[in-house]
């Protein structure tokens, strides 16, 4: 017996078809820029909203979930990729775009929160990128995995503040803000100013999200940070991040976002270097460099299923690590969530709330509330298999 309502049911089944029918007809990179696309005439439709609002009202079990010191709805949380915005060539241009009224330079702001609850915006860097040019966007169907190599195209912490700031009383109850180190640099110290400056440009603006992201880790650009998560630079940066929090009076909490493919004993020591920095939360993980399908000399960021199985390893290094240290830092899980299945194969590691982005693709605008209520049904099967055994 399933739990599931029928007609998320159905509507999963007509996602599958709508994807092989239509959207899947097309490239990955037209089929993004697509949505997009209706996403900028969707964000000003009051109608939409209302309408997303009440299909989201409907979807979701009624549950509470604390985790990195924030409390939630729902266990599922839209990963940073989707809700970062357009690219500009320098802030200048980025700031006359904000000031432009028609101009909507982080489409789905408003209309991805109504439909799919929590989300994360970003990730922005603390100036304004174009990204890389080209096809940067590619699906792989038969493991249910997307890649990317946008290049962390975003208008800048400054223009996303701004922008965010002016639309502060219609924006979710539950968002996250993700900040990421800027490639190119190769100055800890100038790593450690961006950082800071984007979180001051997000408060300033009276943006104060449920929690700050900050991500170690951009392996879709040409110059991944790997070294930003050796233990001296993650202790620096994640320590001057939450003192500056704090220099505020505000308690609003960070999360880590890592690699995956890192070494055990890497993944025990930023564990330990965010228990002792104040982080709340480690997010298991960003997505998985490969090689690009058209170039083998160009590396693109793998997620969906091609990333499940680095991302669980991590997260069980992770786990391992706060188990038996009793570190104060939530786990949270993220990459290749598709299901149920998926989802209770992070949770047997502690992980109570979990990110995806590549399930939007493969399941729909649903694919949240889908697979809450396939972890339920495999929580109740599960049960009955266990009541079974000890009659």
């Amino acid at each position: 017996m399933s739990l599931q309502p029928l007609w998320l049911r159905l509507l999963d089944i007509a996602t599958i078809q709508f994807n092989r029918c239509f959207l899947f007809r097309s490239s990955a990179q037209r089929g993004h820029f697509m949505v997009i696309s209706w996403l900028r005439r969707l964000d000003d439709s009051a109608l939409a909203i209302c309408i997303a609002s009440f299909l989201h009202r409907i979807s979701f079990p009624k549950s509470k979930f604390k985790t990195g010191g924030v409390d939630l709805s729902q266990r599922l949380i839209l990963a940073a990729g989707l809700l970062k915005g357009d690219g500009f060539v320098d802030e200048d241009e980025a700031l006359c775009a904000v000031e432009d009224s028609r101009r909507n330079i982080i489409p789905g702001w408003r209309i991805i929160p109504a439909l799919v609850g929590p989300v994360e915006f970003g990730s922005f860097t603390r100036n304004p990128r174009t990204g890389n040019e080209g096809t940067v966007f590619w699906r792989h169907e038969a493991t249910r995995s997307t890649q990317n190599r946008v290049g962390l195209r975003n208008p800048g912490a400054r223009a996303a503040a701004l922008f965010l700031g002016k639309r502060r009383s219609r924006l979710p109850k539950a968002f996250g803000i993700n900040i990421a180190v800027s490639p190119g640099v190769t100055d800890i110290n100038q790593h450690e100013r961006d950082v800071v400056d984007s979180l001051d440009f997000f408060l300033d603006a009276g943006v104060h999200p449920a929690w700050f992201t900050l991500n170690l880790s951009c392996p879709n650009t040409e110059d991944d940070p790997q070294g930003y998560q050796l233990e001296a630079e993650t202790r620096k940066l994640c320590s001057a991040f939450v003192s500056r929090l704090r220099s505020r009076e505000l308690h609003i909490p960070l999360w880590v976002k890592l690699s995956p493919s890192l070494a055990p004993e890497q993944y025990q020591t930023l564990m330990r270097v965010s228990a002792e920095s104040g982080v709340k939360a480690v997010v298991a993980t960003n997505t998985l460099p490969q090689r690009h399908p058209d170039d083998s000399s160009v590396i693109a960021g793998a997620g969906g299923g091609a990333l499940f199985e680095e991302a669980v390893t991590a997260a069980r290094h992770l786990h391992r690590a706060k188990k038996r240290n009793n570190y104060k830092v939530d786990l949270i899980g993220c990459g290749g969530i598709l299901d149920g299945e998926t989802f209770a194969e992070y949770r047997s590691l502690g992980v109570e709330v979990a990110q995806y982005w590549s399930a939007l693709v493969y399941r729909g605008p649903f694919a949240a509330a889908i697979i809450e209520n396939e972890l339920a049904d495999y929580d109740y099967q599960y049960e009955a298999v266990q009541r079974e055994s000890l009659a």
